[in-house]
């Protein structure tokens, strides 16, 4: 059991809660973390009811064929990049007919680094419909299942950030 998993297991029930109140689904595009994302948010009892598809795109032809990459992007940017995970957050949210997305792409270690994108390096971002598409960098630290682990956890606030923001909304 990862040191991470509690708190994991805490932001996919606020994030379940908050998609259920709101009638919006979700959907991930997952690469370093190959569906761990989408594992947390299913391990939240009535997932189905905010989750019907996720995208584990590890290959890059993955990301190509399933999310609408382009070659160009992947060529000149690299998979760990910024246009990359906007791509593959915008596809995602196409392909799943979603009303939020979430995408990670990164270097989980312990090989693969580069001076430019050492391990830990991990770009995220989060599509939501009508809104558009929010991205951002991290470096984190530790084992490839700490990196891992840290990434579901920011992906899930990420996506609970944007539910929480939409409640408040609808509130006021």
């Amino acid at each position: 059991m990862s040191q991470y998993d509690p708190l994991i297991d805490s932001v996919a029930a606020r994030l379940g809660n908050g998609l259920r109140r709101l009638g919006l689904k979700v959907t991930t595009a997952e690469s370093c973390t190959g569906g761990g994302i989408s594992e947390a948010i299913t391990r939240v009892s009535g997932s189905s009811g905010w989750f019907e598809t996720g995208f584990v795109t590890y290959a890059n032809s993955s990301k190509v064929r399933l999310l609408g990459v382009t070659e160009e992007d992947l060529a000149n940017h690299g998979a760990v990049s910024e246009q990359v995970v906007r791509a593959m957050a915008e596809g995602a949210l196409q392909a799943a007919d979603a009303d939020l997305a979430v995408a990670v792409s990164g270097v989980a270690g312990p090989e693969g680094g580069t001076p430019e994108k050492p391990v830990g390096t991990v770009w995220f971002a989060w599509a939501i419909r009508g809104r558009g598409v929010f991205a951002q960098c991290k470096r984190l630290q530790g084992s490839r299942k700490e990196v891992r682990a840290h990434t579901v956890l920011k992906a899930l606030e990420g996506l609970v950030i944007e539910v929480e923001r939409a409640l408040a909304a609808r509130s006021s």
